[in-house]
């Protein structure tokens, strides 16, 4: 994109006393409220399919709460963990040792916490401890009954798809400024799905940081979207961009790029990873890795291409990308960048036009597909306001595109971006915190939100 619960029983306590051939018995009863209760872990599913599962525990604080906790179990023979989310694992063999991340190890007396994981295999996990001590009885499974494959979203923050995959719409938000909040979006309109932009290579190399210079573990992103996930939503991970250093380029290796794509994945607890193209990447490396991850991990996978011309569509390179996935059987969801290329006519037809020039790039990709199958692959990204080229994305081409969007049934619609998603700078033309056309604060958010 341009620009920069465990219920409490009482215990009932008998004294007898015998004198005189006289028995008499005096109940002492703990009532409810003072009952000591330890802290526990559950075991559940949430979904379960032939080869594996998504399992999860639920951590509870007992009477005093904990302060910090560590969970271990082990998974028997032909079961091997996968990706995991809230917790981090050291492994040993069979042997998984969880501890909690920075911002889930206090949990309050009577309270709870939940780390999930994915599991390849149908062994559940045994001899469970927290803290040393017995983790107390699992729960009855949850899920449904199994299915032929894998879920395709692992962590319960990633939602049904689309911008990429955690939602029908989730526009970009920059997450290296610290306005707007995730949870102020949120707020405001309703919208609980984002993605952030852009997980990029730091200084040192094939190191993942958010636009290159913050931290992926930097307190206010996770604190903001562990905040988020508690209200319901979901993020998803987007690397690329307009500006470097790209993870694809830097990162020289599959082994290296999937371990860089998993690392920026596991910081936030997402399954959903979205690569904005917008220069040369190694074709085969990044699918290749994009392949290891989906295969291993169930991750939702996007791209974000280049469109050349209302009437072409993509450009002749974004639609190599996509032949090169669909040669190794990726699945992706295909979102166009509708912006910044050459119209005639008004502007909303143009993005209209886009978009079904890129269906029809999209039918020969992936030829054996129907053409409702295509469509449930697209997702629209436009940007809001005005275009870094001169198009002006306003209120009316972006009703035009939700039309469009409502009879095709696509994937799902982004835009570029929540924090220009106000009136701060109505003649400003292209400026990163405001979309430089007269409107109200967060009124394309409020409009294309009403898709599903």
């Amino acid at each position: 994109m341009k620009e920069r619960r465990t219920s409490t029983r009482a215990k009932f306590v008998f004294g007898s006393m015998a004198a005189a051939a006289l028995l008499v018995l005096v109940p002492l009863v703990v009532s409810p409220a003072t009952a000591a209760t330890a802290a526990a872990a559950v075991f559940s599913t949430d979904s379960t399919w032939d080869s594996g599962y998504q399992g999860k525990y639920t951590v509870t604080g007992g009477s005093a709460g904990l302060t910090g906790w560590k969970l271990e179990f082990d998974l028997p023979a032909g079961s091997t963990m996968g990706s995991y989310w809230d917790a981090i694992d050291t492994a040993t063999g069979a042997h998984h040792s969880f501890v909690n991340r920075d911002y889930n190890g206090t949990v309050a007396p009577g309270g709870s916490t939940t780390f999930g994981f994915l599991v390849n295999g149908l062994g559940m996990p045994m001899n469970c401890r927290l803290n040393g001590q017995p983790c107390g009885a699992s729960a009855p499974p949850t899920s449904a009954p199994p299915t032929s494959a894998p879920p395709t979203s692992a962590p319960p923050s990633s939602p049904p798809p689309g911008g990429g995959g955690a939602g029908k719409v989730s526009p970009y938000i920059d997450i290296t400024y610290a306005t707007p909040s995730l949870v102020s979006v949120a707020n405001a309109t309703g919208v609980k799905n984002f993605n952030l932009a852009f997980a990029l290579a730091d200084s040192t190399g094939c190191n993942p940081s958010w636009g290159g210079t913050v931290p992926l573990t930097e307190p206010r992103i996770i604190n903001d979207v562990n905040s988020l996930r508690a209200m319901g939503g979901a993020v998803t991970v987007s690397t690329g961009g307009a500006a470097g250093p790209y993870l694809e380029d830097t990162c020289g290796s599959v082994d290296a790029l999937y371990n860089a794509y998993v690392q920026s994945l596991n910081a936030v607890s997402s399954n959903s990873l979205d690569v904005d193209v917008e220069a040369s990447i190694p074709i085969a490396t990044v699918n290749q890795a994009l392949l290891r991850l989906q295969q291993n991990k169930g991750t939702k996978i996007s791209y974000t291409m280049r469109i050349q011309g209302q009437d072409y569509g993509m450009d002749p390179y974004s639609v190599q990308i996509l032949q090169d996935a669909a040669s190794r059987g990726l699945n992706v969801v295909v979102n166009p960048m509708l912006m910044d290329f050459g119209y005639t006519g008004s502007w909303g037809d143009a993005l209209v036009s886009a978009a079904n020039a890129t269906i029809g790039q999209m039918k020969t990709i992936w030829p054996s597909k129907s053409d409702a199958q295509i469509k449930a692959m697209l997702g629209l990204t436009p940007m809001i306001g005005h275009n870094d080229t001169g198009p002006v994305t306003d209120q009316a081409a972006a009703r035009e595109l939700l039309s469009f969007a409502q009879a095709n049934h696509v994937a799902s619609i982004g835009f570029w971006s929540v924090g220009r998603d106000n009136g701060g700078c109505p003649n400003g033309g292209v400026v990163a915190t405001c979309s430089g056309i007269p409107q109200s604060t967060y009124e394309f958010t409020n409009i294309f939100k009403a898709y599903s």
